[in-house]
């Protein structure tokens, strides 16, 4: 049964109230210990990450640096990963005016086949970011590889830098595809496409969950920003520092000191994100109801909230319909559709 309606105002000072005479004991049981019910372990759809740092990796020649980054990967077997994801051209240093793209493209082509060799051998999706050629011309692209050690796909970085476009490189297509795993949807975006949002969002309206970012730099705060500006988990496996961000662009472990040139991390996708008003008028009947199948996280200044499945059994798409719960995206599409009926505005008569 739905809680009664009550003002923002009104459920917040409850709210505080409830809190206060929390911390001097009034409400709360004493006696014996709650027993705990015994719950399985696991998370519903818990993803291991792996990605990649080039940190300190200058190998030489495109042979050697392969090599060394198939021995920086084989350290990340003992958590068996889902999905690795490499930086961008990893195999090839700096690309300078008057190479021969296609003969790089080529050699590429030739050492992904140890790439191929590992996803198959080790059961699990990676992401090769290369030089590939097609029809006369080169491009900078991350090529997708399945458990099975297939190609299924690849995605051609869709703005390129002046350097890039000097040397010859083509720019990919305005439109990304996302792919889809057994663990998910995901989409890619290379580098510089960091500064333009429609990529991004085009792979959220898709149904991308996680979106992996191969690049020369870093990107810092960026990466964050893209994650809980568009809900997904964001990875980003660079030249310097990578890291794996949650839907709020939190991080979940990134590379440093001690873990210069590997990080691997699970991430859950069984969650959403929700703005906090006025759903969170519900969070303590799901609590009530669910225990410690769920949790809930607020970010009070943000008013976000995400809810998360801790239990196989629990999908979090049913706690939303029992609850009568609208996504943030949901929410703000409704928002506007309103907002829309009410702003037309009625041309006065000459």
């Amino acid at each position: 049964m739905k809680s009664k309606s009550i003002s923002r105002r009104g459920f917040i000072e409850k709210a505080a109230l409830t809190a206060g005479l929390t911390a001097f004991g009034v409400g709360n049981s004493v006696g014996k210990p709650v027993e705990l019910p015994v719950t399985k372990t696991g998370l519903p759809r818990e993803v291991w990450i792996a990605a990649v740092s080039k940190q300190g990796i200058n190998a030489g020649t495109p042979e050697k640096t392969a090599k060394l980054t198939l021995a920086i990967l084989e350290k990340s077997t003992i958590y068996h990963p889902d999905v690795i994801c490499l930086p961008e051209v990893f195999m090839n240093n700096r690309l300078e005016p008057g190479v021969d793209l296609r003969k790089e493209a080529e050699l590429s082509a030739e050492l992904l086949n140890d790439f191929i060799v590992f996803a198959r051998t080790n059961q699990c999706y990676m992401i090769c970011p290369i030089l590939t050629h097609e029809n006369g011309k080169t491009y900078n692209a991350a090529v997708v590889i399945d458990r099975q050690g297939n190609r299924i796909g690849e995605y051609r970085k869709m703005y390129l830098p002046d350097d890039e476009i000097k040397i010859g490189l083509t720019p990919g297509d305005l439109q990304p595809k996302v792919f889809k795993a057994d663990f998910g949807v995901f989409g890619i975006q290379i580098c510089y496409d960091i500064n333009w949002d429609i990529g991004w969002k085009s792979l959220r309206q898709q149904g991308a969950e996680i979106v992996f970012w191969p690049s020369a730099f870093s990107g810092g705060q960026m990466v964050n920003t893209k994650a809980w500006e568009n809900k997904y988990v964001v990875v980003s496996s660079t030249g310097a520092k990578s890291r794996i961000c949650d839907i709020s662009g939190e991080v979940v472990a990134q590379t440093g000191m001690w873990d210069t040139n590997l990080i691997c991390a699970p991430v859950n996708l069984e969650k959403v994100f929700l703005h906090a008003w006025p759903f969170g008028q519900r969070f303590d009947e799901i609590k009530a109801k669910y225990g410690r199948k769920i949790k809930i996280t607020n970010y009070t200044e943000e008013e976000w909230s995400v809810i998360e499945s801790l239990s196989p059994e629990i999908r979090v798409k049913n706690i939303l319909k029992e609850f009568d719960l609208r996504t943030f995206e949901q929410l703000i599409h409704d928002s506007e559709t309103l907002n829309s009926k009410k702003n037309t505005v009625t041309l006065p008569h000459k």
